[in-house]
């Protein structure tokens, strides 16, 4: 199925808002037509919301292609299904518990399980930082399952012309332990190489060798990390432009700690798992 727009749910809450200026920068990044939706039990209710979003696009972004649909339905059903079509679908979300309307953190953890391409979750309680543009793209590895998010964060990242930072979390994939060398690394340049070159090892070969061919303008930075993930994660998000990790079909800490915490955007790209 060839993907052709980002499609962004909105409710006309706050919240909403700002997935919708995210979503609308997204669709000029790709060059693309924006999708705005709104799942709605009744399509006489959804005028003023949809008017308002189009209107709030088009004075912003005043060349971006930009259509509007009211579908019956829950926020998670029509959204999974819009998600089929869509090169990206972007939702928001809060991290102090459920709201009413199609914002719930509950929506976008549901939603993550059903997605049939990547999903961006955007905290509504984190302002957009203008300088973020610069910043780089950060990739959760666990391993090679996660291969359809390693090629996002690729793409993303050459997109923004940013560098990739490759997190692959130890705790998820232990190796044995290598023979010390016969030349001990002394200096600090010394033992930072060989941390980096045994970081590289861990990772799964396809989240490296085969992408960094086809994107050789990306810089890649690669670190093996010994510890919780989702607090890896959360300390790589504090200098991100937004964090890219494979989405389960069975939502585990990781992803409940980075949508409740994260401190830049999200990007679950299913598995198939």
């Amino acid at each position: 199925m060839t993907r052709q727009n980002v499609v962004v749910g909105v409710d006309g809450s706050p919240g909403a808002v700002r997935a919708l200026d995210r979503a609308a920068e997204e669709a000029v990044r790709r060059g693309t037509a924006l999708r705005v939706v709104y799942a709605v039990r009744d399509r006489d209710e959804a005028g003023p919301v949809l008017a308002s979003a189009v209107t709030r696009t088009r004075l912003r972004w005043p060349g971006l292609p930009v259509v509007a649909d009211a579908v019956v339905g829950g926020a998670v059903e029509v959204l999974a299904r819009e998600s089929g079509g869509a090169d990206l679908t972007v939702v928001g979300t809060r991290g102090l518990g459920p709201v009413a309307g199609l914002l719930a953190g509950s929506v976008s953890l549901r939603l993550a399980a059903r997605a049939h391409g990547p999903l961006l979750v955007v905290r509504d309680d984190r302002p957009r930082d203008p300088t973020s543009d610069g910043r780089p793209v950060v990739l959760g590895l666990r391993g090679d399952a996660d291969d359809e998010a390693a090629v996002y964060a690729f793409q993303e990242a050459e997109r923004r012309q940013a560098p990739l930072r490759v997190l692959h979390a130890m705790a998820h994939h232990r190796v044995a332990p290598e023979m010390p060398s016969p030349i001990p690394a002394t200096s600090p340049g010394q033992r930072r190489r060989a941390q980096d070159e045994r970081a590289e090892r861990a990772v799964p070969r396809f989240g490296v060798a085969r992408l960094r061919e086809q994107h050789p303008h990306v810089p890649v930075e690669i670190r093996a990390v010994d510890t919780d993930p989702a607090h890896a994660l959360l300390e790589a998000g504090r200098e991100a432009a937004v964090v890219v990790i494979g989405a389960h079909r069975h939502s585990g800490p990781v992803l409940h700690t980075l949508l409740s915490r994260s401190h830049c955007p999200v990007v679950l790209v299913p598995t198939g798992e």
